[in-house]
């Protein structure tokens, strides 16, 4: 990509207003049309969204998303959308043990809630906080729970899919066991044994780099500093590592965006809880340096893939390797084309990846490394200022998303293909929509001069 290094983020402040001028009209029209019976919206379909049964892990989006928009706007509809909401029908992700997506849902909802009664910015209650943090308190145990332990005595999160199964997908899931652990829960296990949830964070953290993420040190043929696998698949039996697996990219051997797009930002965010900790809560870790090399060594390789592997406004394709892309020609030098006829880009990878590069500056800005900071702090901003204007900014009254050219799994063919089109696009997806807003909210803070917004 060209990183605009000129791009100053006052000058994003017309498109942030305008941005959620739409966003608040998609919010509305979701909360006045979808029937809570059919479960959770998932993706557009003709301007439209829908669900897709797999797991229930955007939902926390979708309430979130209301949220987020009272943070930004002061609009207190919004608020009471998100609250009741919240309160009303999301008690059951809170204790779901058959997913890895707590973070996503219960962080996005319990979480911002908290975030803003601690910001002052709605009115202190107690037995309101207390109630979003014993769901935040359980949500991490419940996600603590979800453990494999492997040859090394470390261990994972597993996805989903089984035991034998780490998402990079995760990583920013862990957000939930951070603030379970500054609100000192810990899981309770057989015989009363108190099973710390930052250690837990730490391993899966650790894990996550180790198999997950590529450095080119030479582990195999197609070892790409900053690629990234989207499933590692482990031997349960003997705790051994098999095999590079993916659900939603093209091969093990290339590179899904959105996957990495989860690592990078999430690792970026840890980086930040990090720097929140004391030498005392990471004195039986090996301290502070100990635990968080990996994460900068992951969040550095993969934003470097990602500025290198990625078109020339910021927007990636759905996968690295993905087939045709050969048809495109040089297709890195020139604007990403949701319209062409061959592969489809994804927008939402975008959303999240621009957060995690303005992160990764902020804190490597921080900590004096001012000239590699500000370069992914400017890359963050380019990709956000093509983001938050046409073709990918949705400004129809009669679509609901948001964020368009959007794809969820592009190998089973779920996405939307228009009539008279060959490939997705002009479609959209909560998990998009929301972290274009989180993107947004993050940008309009500093703009306005309002707290740094963290999930911690």
């Amino acid at each position: 990509m060209q990183i605009n290094s000129s791009l100053q983020i006052q000058d994003l402040k017309p498109q942030i207003e305008r941005f959620f001028e739409y966003s608040g009209q998609k919010i509305l029209a979701i909360e006045e049309t979808w029937p809570p019976e059919k479960g959770t919206p998932v993706f557009t379909v003709a301007g439209t969204y829908t669900t897709r049964g797999w797991t229930e892990w955007t939902q926390g989006f979708q309430f979130g998303s209301a949220i987020l928009q009272f943070d930004a706007t002061g609009d207190e509809q919004f608020l009471e959308v998100g609250r009741k909401n919240t309160i009303e029908k999301m008690a059951p992700h809170v204790t779901h043990i058959g997913v890895h997506d707590h973070g996503f849902n219960n962080v996005s909802t319990y979480g911002n809630l908290r975030r803003l009664m601690r910001e002052e910015v709605i009115p202190w209650n107690d037995s309101e906080m207390h109630f979003y943090e014993l769901a935040l308190k359980a949500s991490a145990a419940v996600q603590a729970s979800r453990w494999t332990q492997i040859k090394d005595g470390t261990g994972y999160i597993a996805s989903f899919n089984g035991p034998h199964s780490l998402f990079s997908d995760t990583i920013r899931s862990l957000r939930v066991l951070a603030v379970g652990h500054t609100l000192g829960a810990v899981l309770m296990g057989e015989g009363d044994v108190a099973i710390n949830l930052l250690e837990r964070l730490i391993q899966h953290s650790q894990t996550t780099a180790k198999y997950n993420v590529y450095y080119g040190e030479g582990r195999d043929a197609f070892d790409v500093r900053g690629r990234v696998v989207h499933e590692s698949i482990f031997n349960t039996n003997d705790g051994n590592y098999r095999c590079p697996s993916t659900q939603q990219g093209y091969s093990p051997f290339s590179t899904w965006t959105r996957g990495l797009a989860w690592i990078l930002t999430g690792y970026a965010e840890q980086l930040e809880f990090f720097d929140t900790l004391t030498e005392d809560d990471l004195e039986p870790f090996s301290g502070y340096t100990e635990v968080t090399t990996h994460m900068r060594k992951a969040a550095e390789a993969t934003a470097d893939f990602y500025i290198e592997n990625t078109a020339q406004d910021g927007i990636p394709y759905w996968d690295t390797g993905a087939p045709g892309l050969s048809k495109l020609g040089d297709f890195l030098s020139s604007p990403a084309d949701p319209y062409n006829d061959v592969e489809p880009v994804d927008s939402s990878a975008a959303a999240i990846a621009a957060q995690g590069l303005i992160r990764l500056g902020n804190y490597l800005k921080k900590h004096g490394e001012h000239d590699a900071g500000n370069t992914y702090y400017q890359a963050g901003l380019t990709v956000a200022k093509t983001l938050f204007s046409e073709p990918y900014l949705s400004t129809s009254d009669t679509h609901q998303g948001l964020l368009l050219h959007s794809v969820y799994h592009r190998p089973n063919g779920w996405d939307y293909v228009p009539e008279g089109r060959k490939i997705p696009c002009g479609e959209a997806s909560m998990w998009g929509d929301y972290h274009a807003r989180e993107l947004a909210v993050l940008l309009w803070r500093e703009i306005v001069g309002k707290p740094y917004l963290t999930f911690f």
